[in-house]
């Protein structure tokens, strides 16, 4: 009986090898069937790349030019031609019909690679990257993703702006301090950036309070406006942003005010009131994604989740608005954020002594209706909370 089992097995191995042979087979040929076909790549004059844009990226500042600033940038490092990139603009990303013409145009065009920009794309994004299986689909801010044509990229911007919030904290002379956001304990996006610019203003100025407005929209350039000047009645003499459009600089260089812009350098929007801004450098995500396409190397890619040390997320330089010492405080923190030897949601509360030295302190880390979220001495924060499930404000924060 064993000798016949034994027997059975060899004269199954040979049909399998006889088989494999007659199909051609190899290893790398049956990797890149193992990848749907994709490990060979996309040669780069076949690349074509799909961007839709909430805004319009003509405007010069903001989310969408930033974004653009990417795709342009991502188009120079690659070697892409003009004709090899298709914008879709003003898409607003509460509208489905919309959404879905602009990326169908993408497609209708022969485009191969697909970024959709805003967070009301996701559930679209994901639709369509099971209808078009072919096509590599890429959402920005979202949580959503497949194993095959589909992911999401963000970034650390909550480092960006603890480092934006260190100025901000050392500026503010009523120690009422504006953030107008576009949503507020609703997504841990927000929430995210919020908490960790209030924990930057607290490094340097533990008495300094957080007043937040909330939008309730990604884009509202009128509200933008009003919220701003809202903040600025109620005594705040710094005024933060999350949202899309340079208006709340604006409002505080009217008002004789400071501010801290969002996504693009806004100090020439506001020479006057502007410190410093949270940026984003797009680019660095957009070369690696089509690069990984041209490479057939996609599946490596996963979702992306770059900060300061990969120079996705940064702040723009100082201007002369900032109060002295600013530059060497930031410096400091980032050297340790950098290095990965502190992070912005710890246990470990960062201050500075009279010589301007870093101190660091075990401190609970806790929301603002005094529950712990993370112990004295622990580290920080899972990413997922940070991407997911962040919906508080930490100590310090006042919704408005």
């Amino acid at each position: 009986m064993k000798k016949t089992k034994v027997l059975l097995v060899a004269l199954l191995a040979v049909v399998v090898v006889f088989a494999f042979a007659a199909c051609g087979g190899s290893d790398s040929d049956s990797e890149a069937a193992a990848d749907g076909g994709a490990a060979a790549g996309i040669p780069v004059e076949d690349i074509k790349v799909g961007v839709v844009h909430i805004g319009d990226p003509a405007d010069g500042t903001g989310y969408s030019f930033m974004h653009d600033q990417g795709i342009i940038g991502m188009q120079e490092n690659i070697g892409l031609s003009d004709d090899q990139i298709v914008r879709e603009l003003n898409i607003d990303d509460s509208d489905s019909n919309a959404i879905r013409n602009a990326i169908e145009d993408c497609i209708a065009q022969g485009c191969n690679v697909i970024f959709t920009t805003s967070y009301g794309y996701m559930d679209l994004t994901e639709e369509l990257a099971g209808e078009y299986p072919d096509i590599y689909f890429s959402h920005a801010t979202g949580y959503k993703s497949n194993d095959t044509n589909f992911n999401n990229y963000f970034g650390r911007i909550y480092q960006a702006r603890y480092l934006s919030g260190i100025a901000a904290g050392l500026k503010t002379e009523s120690n009422k301090i504006g953030y107008v956001a576009a949503y507020g304990t609703e997504l841990a996006e927000t929430c995210s950036g919020i908490n960790a610019f209030a924990l930057g203003v607290q490094s340097v100025n533990p008495d300094a309070v957080v007043y937040v407005k909330s939008l309730n929209s990604w884009y509202d350039p009128s509200n933008e406006t009003a919220y701003a000047e809202a903040l600025i009645e109620m005594g705040c003499d710094v005024i933060a942003q999350h949202c899309d459009t340079p208006n709340p600089q604006i409002a505080a260089e009217k008002a004789g005010v400071f501010g801290v812009g969002y996504n693009s350098d806004m100090a020439a929007d506001a020479p006057k009131a502007e410190l410093t801004s949270a940026i984003w450098n797009w680019d660095v995500y957009y070369t690696t994604a089509v690069q990984a396409v041209i490479d057939g190397t996609w599946a490596e890619l996963g979702n992306y989740y770059g900060g300061l040390k990969e120079g996705f997320v940064d702040i723009a330089p100082l201007t002369d608005n900032c109060a002295e010492g600013t530059q060497e405080k930031i410096d400091a923190v980032r050297a340790l954020i950098v290095d990965g030897s502190w992070d912005v949601f710890s246990g470990v509360k960062l201050s500075f002594d009279e010589n301007g030295e870093i101190v660091q302190t075990d401190a609970p880390l806790e929301d603002n209706e005094g529950n712990v979220i993370v112990e004295a001495g622990g580290a920080s924060v899972e990413d997922s909370v940070i991407t997911g499930t962040m919906n508080y404000f930490v100590a310090g924060v006042e919704l408005k």
